[in-house]
């Protein structure tokens, strides 16, 4: 009997900074038991250096990672399809039976955080969450 490993697919505009760090974390703290995607709406040029300088102070990785294009095969199959904040729009296609949910994540530059603070501070808010991720993936 093999073991179903959960599919999550991390979703933003980008796919450079909050759903790179989300998918980073969820590889980190899994110890391989999901497997782990990203992928952006409209993908940008590049990865975003403060985002990954602040996974990789906790241990987590980029490495391999790039801005990707959402694909209807990702959805299809996924368990889990996680949007992140609130500017990424992704439409249901036939086929896709995974959960959709929104995290709408702490946003630090409204108080004037930004730079590395600012990324440490939305690198906690996804870590935070993709532990609750973890834990219900574990039960279902």
């Amino acid at each position: 009997m093999t073991h179903h490993r959960p599919r999550v697919v991390f979703v933003c505009v980008k796919n450079a900074g909050k759903s790179q760090m989300a998918a980073a974390m969820t590889r980190l703290h899994s110890n391989g038991h999901v497997m782990v995607y990203s992928s952006g709406t409209q993908p940008g040029q590049g990865l975003n250096r403060e985002s990954e300088a602040a996974v990789t102070e906790v241990g987590a990785s980029f490495e391999g990672e790039y801005p990707k294009a959402l694909d209807a095969g990702l959805l299809r199959n996924a368990d889990r399809i996680i949007i992140i904040g609130s500017e990424a729009q992704i439409e249901p296609i036939e086929g896709m039976t995974g959960s959709v949910q929104r995290w709408e994540t702490v946003e630090p530059s409204l108080q004037g955080v930004e730079g590395e603070d600012r990324m440490r501070l939305i690198r906690d808010d996804l870590t935070q969450r993709v532990q609750e991720l973890l834990k219900e993936l574990e039960m279902g």
